[in-house]
């Protein structure tokens, strides 16, 4: 046999390197096939540490699994959804590869954990420090594109070889740093968590679990004569304006649907896709919004997420208020300094009589969204589809003279935003969002909001909640 240590005890030797020579002797590692004497090498070893390490790679590979296994999408009649299963296929995003890299990724980090050798000053330090190289990464890259596509530019690669080199630079030091800052805002999320009562055993379940990576695009599509999700599938990432639009214009043309082709800010994959950005409000915010579906997938709210319309709706306002809620939190015990003010109320109306005025001094953009949408509800519920869509049309061109570049206003467009229902806008006159905030309101803290909501699927059993909760 070879004289190379085994793999138990290479274990051995990496907790005696990374533990400062401590060993607690608790189970000697017997080796019946050797025919040698026992020598320097037989070592014992902890098995807390492996079995940790054990149950914790079982546990994602667990939800691996699920994700791949539940499909966010609804049954789309006539079994159209096969057919437009094998027209993508070329386009479908590879869930199969990303998990695969991503959870040795994470496999790797939880063992080594550098950040547990950091302070909290050095933790924050360490975050920020990446914020802003995320930050300069993106103004080069501005830069760099705005270089490439004016026509008065003769050489491009000579005129940016510089700020490409810097560039380059600069996302090998991301690439260094960006595993440990998504195991420090795991944790800080993940504090926050158990200071909410969302504790198991001391942590929450399942594990905080990120990554920043480029996300996939999300084909969502509605039939045309009403506002419903009945179909999505995640799309590879990198298809340019061109490629979508071609792919929407075939859905829509062939199965007389509607279809949008949109970007989204995460995905609750394990674990959860999160854009890279470098705002610290926003991270924070999807990491625990994405927790929370992680959280409901094995609960009746999160099983039967792609059962109706109505489950969809609650599932995703309960994930945004919680992401809204534990982000804030984070940032207020972890990065004070940073905390953003809270929102000031609306003021009430005023009892003098109004002056009149020509125009609005703004825009307020989700009064006109939700205005948009209760207008389509009413036509496309008379049967004036043709109607809808030209509204939305003209609609959509009010909004880019207002600064809102909004490529495509349809049914799908309000199928897929309509679902975030926890502040007014794309979902107009929809009583599930509403129903949820006022739940929110009523109950006595953020986990016993999260637990009772997990249980119910509908409208009606959410209704029922809110009116014992009266009573009580």
């Amino acid at each position: 046999m070879s004289g190379r240590p085994s793999l138990v005890e290479w274990a051995h030797l990496w907790k005696f390197r990374h533990s400062e020579g401590s060993i607690t002797p608790t189970h000697h590692v017997r080796q019946p096939n050797r025919s040698h004497r026992a020598t320097s090498t037989d070592v014992h070893i902890q098995r807390p540490i492996l079995r940790w390490i054990a149950q914790r790679f079982l546990l994602w590979l667990l939800l691996w699994i699920v994700v791949l296994l539940i499909r966010f999408e609804g049954p789309f009649p006539n079994k159209l959804d096969t057919h437009l299963d094998r027209i993508l296929i070329s386009e479908r995003f590879d869930f199969v590869v990303w998990e695969t890299n991503a959870l040795l990724q994470k496999l790797g980090q939880a063992l080594i954990t550098p950040q547990r050798y950091m302070d909290d000053a050095s933790r924050q330090a360490f975050v920020l420090h990446y914020l802003d190289l995320v930050a300069e990464i993106q103004r080069l890259d501005r830069e760099i594109d705005r270089v490439y596509t004016d026509p008065n530019v003769v050489d491009p690669d000579a005129v940016t070889a510089e700020k490409r080199a810097t560039l380059t630079a600069l996302r090998q030091e991301e690439d260094y740093r960006q595993p440990v800052v998504e195991s420090i805002i795991e944790e800080q999320v993940a504090s926050v968590l158990t200071s909410e009562g969302f504790d198991t055993l001391g942590s929450p379940q399942p594990p905080v679990a990120s990554h920043f990576t480029p996300l996939p695009l999300l084909l969502v599509v509605s039939p045309r004569d009403r506002i419903e999700r009945i179909y999505s599938l995640s799309l590879r990432h990198g298809l340019d304006a061109a490629q979508i639009e071609a792919i929407e214009k075939d859905l829509d043309g062939s199965f007389s649907i509607s279809s949008l082709v949109t970007p989204i800010g995460g995905l609750s994959a394990y674990p959860a896709m999160l854009l890279e950005s470098s705002s610290l409000e926003w991270i924070t915010e999807v990491s625990a919004h994405e927790w929370t579906h992680h959280y409901l997938a094995f609960r009746p709210l999160g099983l039967n997420y792609d059962t109706s319309s109505e489950a969809r709706t609650i599932n995703e306002t309960v994930a945004s208020i919680v992401g809204k809620e534990v982000g804030r939190a984070v940032i207020a015990r972890y990065y004070p300094e940073l905390l953003p003010p809270e929102p000031e109320p609306t003021p009430e109306s005023s009892v003098e009589e109004p002056v009149e005025i020509e125009e609005q001094p703004t825009f307020d953009f989700r009064a006109e969204m939700r205005r948009t949408r209760v207008e389509v509800d009413r036509l496309l519920a008379e049967g004036l589809i043709t109607e809808a869509e030209v509204y939305m049309e003209e609609r959509r061109q009010k909004f880019i003279a207002n600064g809102y570049w909004i490529r495509k206003l349809n049914q799908a467009y309000f199928a897929f935003h309509g679902a975030y229902a926890d502040e007014p806008g794309a979902a107009g006159e929809d009583p599930v969002g509403p129903a949820v905030q006022t739940y929110r309101s009523i109950s006595p803290d953020l986990a016993s909001f999260v637990r009772d909501l997990a249980r119910i699927t509908t409208l009606e059993e959410l209704q029922t909640l809110i009116a014992q909760s009266a009573m009580d």
